[in-house]
């Protein structure tokens, strides 16, 4: 089984990569498996690499989820 951990993209850089969030952590992603990643983007990282970018109300509802499971926690998730 693996897990994608919903990033928000910040910053794309050169040569297929971005930076993004989750939470308080900041990573450098690869991005050369979707189209047009942009800042402000919502994608699903797993092992370093952008897998999926989600529609805006998708985004909204995994981000709500995501914050409700870092809540139950205790903290960083």
């Amino acid at each position: 089984m693996c897990l994608a951990i919903p990033h928000v993209i910040t910053e794309i850089l050169d040569d297929g990569a971005a930076v993004a969030v989750a939470g308080r952590v900041r990573a450098e992603i690869r991005t050369d498996l979707i189209d047009s990643p942009t800042p402000g983007d919502t994608v699903l990282v797993h092992a370093g690499f952008a897998i999926e970018k989600l529609a805006p109300e998708e985004s909204a509802e995994l981000m709500n989820l995501w914050e409700e499971i870092r809540r139950l926690s205790g903290g960083e998730a």
